[in-house]
């Protein structure tokens, strides 16, 4: 197996209940260089990914005591930084894209190459280390706190997985320039062919109804044919976080 050099150690929880899979996976990411933790059902899963919030987990969605959708709903529930890959054996599309709307930020089907799996958890690592020059963005009336990634939008919490904050991010970063989806996978997954141009689709479409739905000036516009923007008729800023911020 190659070797992959990472600027940092990142710590990896893997939700398996499949004892030898489990140990190949640990052994795998700790030869590349990363700390590597194990459970077997998915009550423990849930329990250590919210005492520890690993950079990165790894998550089987045939588990026992409690299935891998339902780790996956309350982790976004209790708002667990931590980026998801989900490993199972139901690799068909409808599968997939349930997966990516629970909250997933990627998905690999069983069988895998362990390559593979490597490589997408260290993209999934090197997104959540991924420094940022503004401490906050705003576009109108919503603001994004990068460095806790907390949303809010007229002071109200608004709850994201990690990926749908990735996107987002991006978007607010260069406020009205439209994006096109290739270029949305290329910021945020750095190899877009990896991923479906659907899984953008998607993901707008979760922000929408988060960011926009309860509010009466929509900011998410589809420019046809082209892509997506973040647009306000006031004007974006970004910054420090000042110091008597909420």
């Amino acid at each position: 197996m190659l070797q992959h050099n990472q600027p940092h150690d990142m710590r990896v929880l893997i939700i398996e209940d499949e004892m030898q899979l489990a140990r190949h996976l640990t052994r795998a990411l700790f030869r590349n260089g990363h700390e590597a933790k194990a459970v077997h059902d998915g009550e423990a899963g849930l329990q250590t990914s919210l005492a520890s919030r690993p950079e990165v987990i790894v998550l089987d969605l045939n588990l026992p005591k409690l299935d891998g959708l339902d780790v996956l709903a309350q982790l976004k529930k209790e708002q667990c930084p931590s980026r998801v890959l989900i490993l199972t054996a139901r690799g068909d599309v409808a599968s997939r894209i349930t997966g990516l709307k629970a909250g997933a930020d990627d998905y690999l089907a069983k069988p895998f190459s362990m390559e593979e799996l490597i490589v997408r958890v260290e993209a999934l690592g090197r997104r959540a280390a991924a420094p940022t020059a503004a401490d906050w963005l705003e576009v109108a009336d919503l603001r994004l706190d990068v460095q806790h990634r907390r949303v809010t939008r007229s002071g109200q919490v608004i709850t994201l997985s990690p990926r749908e904050i990735d996107v987002l991010q991006v978007l607010m970063q260069e406020p009205g320039r439209v994006f096109s989806r290739t270029e949305l996978c290329e910021r945020v997954w750095q190899r877009e062919h990896e991923y479906e141009m659907r899984t953008v689709d998607i993901l707008i479409g979760r922000l929408r109804k988060k960011v926009d739905a309860d509010f009466p000036v929509a900011l998410i516009h589809t420019s046809r044919a082209i892509g997506y923007t973040i647009r306000s008729t006031g004007t974006a800023s970004a910054g420090k976080i000042p110091t008597n911020s909420a």
